[in-house]
């Protein structure tokens, strides 16, 4: 199959590394595989794996710009020229533009849900849902129902997967060294990897640390990613007195090292489709505490393959992480379980053999 894979643009994030994982899977198995966007930090991610990218004046959130006119004849020559069978959007800003180029040229196109959308008028009056549309978690198919009324046969149930093959080992081992790198001093280290959003409970995090550290005083705390909420996160720890106990540093292409230095994982989301991050911590074998909502009770098997707790509440997540910190057994234990968890449920080759499976029965 000629596949085209749309998205607003390329840059480091879930949905980047949903696309470059989903298109070096398909490509393996023999699929001519394209993706169109505005650019970004990773394209080189793909023209390293040979997979085309096609620049589209994308980066708008708009579904009037005048932006999506002027991609949607770039397509429509692509579409001809590379004789592309599917369209596969992962936006909602691509999902109108997949939308109408399926109408234009009967090409059809399937859009994934990565989490939970607002049920604004204008999204219920003009959806805009593919022939197909893949959920990342039964919380997202549910959501999409109750929401915005899809009808239930048109939702395909696919997880994301990851590279359960790749090694999770960092380029060196040298703790100290990854350790420094990150400004980190000696001591117990709890992360995060998620972009610096309201949505990710980062406030939450930093409320419990401030009870952690009265207990532990050696502990840090790693963020790693980017947002527009960076000062009000550093104004807060400043406000609580832990600001050198907290390293915030950007959004990173491999996550490996940064994992490598982390005691304990926290993902304290008020929303969340499934967690790309919270994945790559159990394939690396950490203890994840994380919010029990959206679809991370799907990853998350309260006290089996991580401990769960409520969204917003900085009490229980400061006694889950004191818990673990002070219980290495227990923290080797749940890292042990998520890891068996991902090798054997939420493998990239599962993820690629269900999403094809979603092509061909657009195809028939």
């Amino acid at each position: 199959m000629n596949i085209l894979i749309l998205a607003n643009h390329f840059n480091p994030g879930g949905i980047s590394s949903y696309i470059l994982n989903l298109a070096q899977g398909l490509a393996v198995k023999g699929h001519q595989v394209y993706v169109g966007s505005a650019g970004g930090e990773w394209v080189e991610r793909l023209k390293k794996n040979n997979i085309e990218h096609i620049n589209l004046p994308l980066k708008t959130k708009s579904i009037i710009s005048p932006k999506l006119l002027f991609s949607y004849f770039i397509l429509k020559k692509e579409l001809r020229d590379k004789r592309l069978d599917i369209i596969h959007s992962q936006t909602r800003v691509t999902s109108v533009l997949a939308y109408w180029l399926s109408r234009k040229t009967t090409v059809p196109f399937i859009s994934t849900a990565h989490g939970f959308f607002k049920p604004r008028w204008v999204r219920l009056r003009f959806p805009c849902w593919g022939d197909s549309v893949i959920a990342i978690s039964e919380a997202v198919k549910e959501h999409l129902i109750a929401d915005f009324k899809v009808a239930p046969d048109k939702i395909r149930l696919v997880h994301n997967g990851i590279d359960v093959k790749s090694s999770q080992k960092p380029v060196t081992s040298n703790q100290k060294e990854i350790k420094e790198k990150f400004g980190l001093k000696e001591g117990p280290v709890v992360g995060i990897i998620a972009r610096l959003s309201e949505v990710k409970g980062h406030i939450y995090l930093i409320q419990a640390m401030k009870k952690v550290i009265a207990q532990i005083p050696e502990v840090q705390l790693l963020s790693v990613g980017d947002g527009t909420i960076k000062k009000e996160l550093e104004n807060l720890a400043r406000g609580l007195g832990i600001l050198e106990r907290v390293r915030f540093v950007p959004a990173v292409a491999d996550t490996r090292e940064a994992l490598s230095v982390m005691d304990v994982f926290v993902m304290p989301s008020l929303q969340e489709g499934l967690g790309l991050s919270i994945m790559e911590a159990m394939l690396s074998g950490l203890a994840v505490i994380a919010s029990s909502v959206g679809g991370i009770p799907s990853l998350i098997k309260d006290g089996h393959t991580g401990i769960l707790v409520e969204p917003k509440d900085a009490e229980a997540l400061a006694k889950a992480i004191i818990s673990l910190l002070r219980d290495n057994k227990k923290a080797s234990e749940l890292g042990k379980n998520a890891r068996e968890l991902i090798v054997k449920e939420f493998s990239l080759e599962r993820m690629v053999q269900e999403t094809e499976e979603v092509y061909r029965l657009c195809l028939r």
